[in-house]
């Protein structure tokens, strides 16, 4: 069925103890352990493109092989199963040793292209890291993290991806709300896939122990089996300070590139700790995510967080810097100066700026950012419950139909409220003349920038519907479909997956889920904010 290249456990130390239960382990990146087998795998859905990546066939995907291996139940030649170890920083402080508690890599395989690829099951069974947990995961929790990582990636936005969602048969014992109330909820699989799942913390726990030595192998495996590129042009410096340096400051870059991407999309992750931070920059554990609907920058989707709100959506990019600072510490045994690291760090802060200037350009359509027309908006956004999304979708057309109307006041109905955002107002009952006078006024001045601006209308809004989606992944519509799935109907799960598959297109037999949020969704559980359970 694969190929595979199990290099994260031929070249790196493991524990070498044998035995699955909890403790704490040292002197080693992982621990060998096998997925706990379970009563009766069903398959729910499966990402056709990743797949393909893996050179699978639709005839595979549905044998009742593929079935056992990823709901863990059986374990193919070749493969080598393990669980990291790594440490992190859970809302600002030092959690000590982590690890992979529910998830189990099956194996590193060669995909279709060339790619290396590791497989992780989620859900799995317990490990030597689950500390009081089981190790397993719940059918809702699995079925927003399959549709979310194939849904980013097709948003463009730098992500692990899925391939397999898999009832197990059982049930699972969650306390959803931690309120003392748990319920029974059935157990599901997801497999995850990605170049690599290394985290910042993976380097946090080596530095945090002093295993100098573990932690420079480590790094040095690192970046040359996950930054080919770099490896190429600077393996005759390995191990010398200015060689990790400069790789810490490409990872500076990914991880502001990856936020950049988040604050387009409206996407915030709930849970920005340095075990959740791929050292890749891509978007790793979703687990309490959302999407903005009403513009708020003090918004989270996690309820743990929802008195500190250290990760809202606003907070994101200054999390980011935050996360690097501590990886800055955990490698600092290998540089051993400041200067280049922080260097590094302002690499971080410079190319958030840039691309986040270029990326807020383009969703207006404009060639040039414009600090004044941004600060307005935002103002403006803020003043009534708007949606992010559809609004930036809607500007598309208003900004068509003003410049080739010699009548701006055609655009707007009696009350002053511009007819083609209206569907992006949440309660028009708010609407006020305070409001309609701002509107009236950022919006002229938006028309003003764009008669200046050096487009054509045309790609203008083309260039404005290739970044600003239509369809995403908004909590409602994944509570809907997993409500569907517990019932035994996954059809609301495929159709998800095929609309999110082109986010971008309009898909009229699908508008209705492009529509924001219904008022029913305002407060219930899964559609608002969510818990770390799971």
């Amino acid at each position: 069925m694969f190929r595979y290249d199990n290099r994260f456990t031929q070249f790196l130390p493991g524990d070498s103890e044998t035995r699955n239960f909890r403790r704490q382990v040292f002197g080693a990146c992982y621990s060998r352990v096998q997925p706990t087998s379970v009563p009766s795998p069903r398959l729910v859905a499966y990402s056709r493109e990743m797949a393909e990546e893996l050179g699978l066939t639709p005839e595979q995907c549905g044998s009742d092989l593929f079935q056992q291996v990823f709901a863990g139940n059986q374990v193919l030649e070749g493969m080598d199963p393990f669980a990291m170890c790594y440490g992190g920083h859970q809302f600002g402080n030092w959690a000590g040793q982590l690890g992979d508690g529910r998830a189990i890599n099956l194996a590193e395989v060669w995909g279709r292209e060339g790619r290396r690829w590791t497989l992780q099951l989620k859900g799995a069974g317990p490990t030597p890291y689950s500390r009081t947990a089981d190790g397993l995961a719940v059918l809702r929790s699995s079925v927003r993290e399959f549709l979310c990582s194939e849904a980013m990636f097709h948003l463009g936005v730098p992500t692990t991806r899925a391939l397999s969602l898999v009832l197990t048969g059982q049930d699972v014992v969650r306390d959803m709300f931690y309120d003392g109330n748990p319920e029974r909820e059935p157990g599901a699989v997801v497999c995850r896939v990605a170049p690599s799942f290394t985290r910042f913390g993976n380097f946090e726990i080596l530095a945090a122990r002093q295993d100098d030595d573990l932690l420079r192998q480590l790094a040095n495996f690192t970046i040359e089996h996950d930054f080919p590129e770099f490896w190429a042009e600077r393996k005759s410096e390995v191990d010398s300070p200015p060689f990790y340096a400069d790789w810490f400051a490409e990872v500076c870059r990914r991880t502001a590139t990856l936020m950049v991407h988040w604050m387009r999309v409206g996407f915030v992750h709930g849970v920005m700790n340095t075990d959740n931070m791929s050292i890749l920059g891509l978007t790793i554990d979703y687990g309490p995510y959302g999407w903005l609907e009403d513009y708020d920058p003090a918004w989270t989707p996690n309820t743990t967080d929802a008195h500190g709100r250290r990760y809202a959506f606003g907070q994101q990019p200054q999390i980011g810097m935050w996360n690097l600072v501590r990886l800055a510490n955990a490698l600092w045994p290998l540089v051993q100066e400041k200067e280049p690291l922080q260097a590094a760090l302002q690499e971080y802060s410079e190319t958030y700026q840039k691309q986040f200037q270029a990326m807020m350009a383009a969703k207006l359509g404009l060639a040039q950012y414009d600090e004044e027309l941004v600060d307005g908006l935002f103002l403006l956004l803020g003043s009534l419950e708007t949606d992010f999304t559809i609004f930036f979708r809607r500007l598309a057309r208003w900004q068509e139909a003003a410049l080739d109307s010699n009548e701006l006041d055609g655009l707007f109905d009696a009350n002053g409220i511009p007819e083609l955002l209206k569907p992006a107002y949440y309660d028009l009952g708010q609407w006020s003349q305070t409001i309609s006078q701002r509107t009236r006024d950022w919006l002229n001045l938006y028309l003003l920038k764009l008669r200046r601006d050096s487009q054509s209308p045309s790609s203008r809004v083309e260039r404005m519907k290739q970044v600003n989606p239509k369809y995403v992944l908004r909590n409602y519509l994944a509570q809907l479909a997993i409500d569907a799935a517990v019932r035994g109907d996954f059809t609301q799960i495929t159709r998800l997956l095929d609309v999110l598959r082109q986010p971008y297109t309009e898909q009229i037999e699908h508008e209705d889920l492009a529509e924001k949020r219904p008022d029913w969704a305002r407060h219930r559980a899964g559609c608002s904010m969510l818990s770390c359970s799971s």
